[in-house]
C-alpha cells in the first residue's frame, strides 16, 4: 500500500516543482514589471517553462503510451503558439503606438524599421 517512489517518479516530482516555481515568478513579473513588452516576457517565460515542465512531470509520472503521445503533442503545441504569439503581440503594441519604460535602453524593432525606410540593410 505504502510503495516507495521510484526514481521516475522524483523526477517528475522535480520537474512540476520546477515548473510550479516558474510559473509564480511569470506571475510576479506580471504584476512587477513595468511596461507591456516586459510583461509579455514574463508571461511567455511562466507558459513556455512552467507549463511545458509542469506538462512534462505529468507524462513522466503517468507514462501511459496514451499521455505520453497527447503530452508531447501538447508541450509541441505551446512551445510553438505561445512564442510566435508572443511577437504577434508585442509587435502589435509596438506599431501601435504603446511607448516603452523610460528605463529601457535598446528599441530594435524601431531601429530594423528606421533603417527599412531609408534603404538600409543589415549584412546578417
Amino acid at each position: 500500500m505504502n510503495d516507495p517512489l521510484t526514481i521516475y517518479q522524483y523526477v517528475a516530482l522535480a520537474l512540476i516543482v520546477l515548473g510550479v516555481l516558474f510559473d509564480l515568478s511569470g506571475c510576479v513579473g506580471l504584476v512587477r514589471l513595468p511596461d507591456v513588452y516586459n510583461r509579455i516576457q514574463a508571461s511567455t517565460k511562466c507558459v513556455v517553462l512552467g507549463t511545458t515542465l509542469i506538462l512534462l512531470g505529468a507524462v513522466i509520472w503517468l507514462a501511459t503510451p496514451q499521455v505520453i503521445i497527447k503530452g508531447l503533442i501538447c508541450i509541441l503545441f505551446i512551445l510553438i503558439t505561445s512564442s510566435t504569439a508572443a511577437h504577434a503581440l508585442s509587435r502589435a503594441a509596438h506599431r501601435s503606438g504603446v511607448p516603452l519604460d523610460s528605463r529601457s535602453v535598446v528599441d530594435r524593432y524601431a531601429e530594423d524599421r528606421a533603417a527599412s525606410a531609408t534603404g538600409e540593410e543589415d549584412a546578417l
